[in-house]
């Protein structure tokens, strides 16, 4: 099964620290999924990142299309953080064999620039699953960058590299 690798990065107007702030913050994380996936956490958790013991599942978490229908079930697992800088996800997935998202938030000017870096392999159907993930990886910047301010600068959001 083949791997495929994306890369997307958006430039903000806001400080590193609110863009680090809004990557950990479940209403950060909620809002750039969206109205295409709703996802679940539990009710107290506010952000991710905190005290989180790295290697092991955080949380279990639902995925709903369009806020509807289930469609994949995650076992929410961090395998690097620094902290205000870098996360490294590494969760189980119902849909996948493997999936790894980095994301890195860098000062950049007068802004920030968040990079989501994603390498994985689907169970199944991989074109139609990489064409998803990269259509929504596509919203989650935009959505980043209406809540951030967009920086005329740069504005750049995904390119593939499949490999096997």
């Amino acid at each position: 099964m083949a791997a495929v690798r994306l890369s997307f990065a958006t430039r903000v107007r806001a400080p590193t620290q609110d863009a680090w702030s809004w990557s950990t913050s479940i209403r950060g994380i909620k809002s750039e999924m969206w109205p295409i996936l709703k996802i679940t956490f539990p009710k107290e958790m506010t952000h991710i990142g905190g005290e989180t013991a790295l290697g092991k599942p955080l949380c279990r978490c639902q995925f709903l299309l369009l806020g509807l229908f289930p469609i994949d079930m995650s076992k929410l697992t961090f395998t690097e953080i620094e902290r205000g800088h870098r996360f490294v996800e590494q969760s189980p997935l119902l849909s996948m064999r493997s999936w790894r998202h980095e994301r890195v938030v860098t000062p950049s000017g007068d802004g920030t620039l968040v990079t989501d870096n994603l390498e994985f392999s689907p169970r199944f159907a991989a074109p139609i699953v990489g064409w998803f993930v990269k259509q929504f990886f596509q919203h989650r910047h935009k959505v980043l960058a209406r809540n951030l301010g967009a920086s005329a600068a740069r504005q750049s959001a995904g390119h593939g590299v499949r490999t096997h």
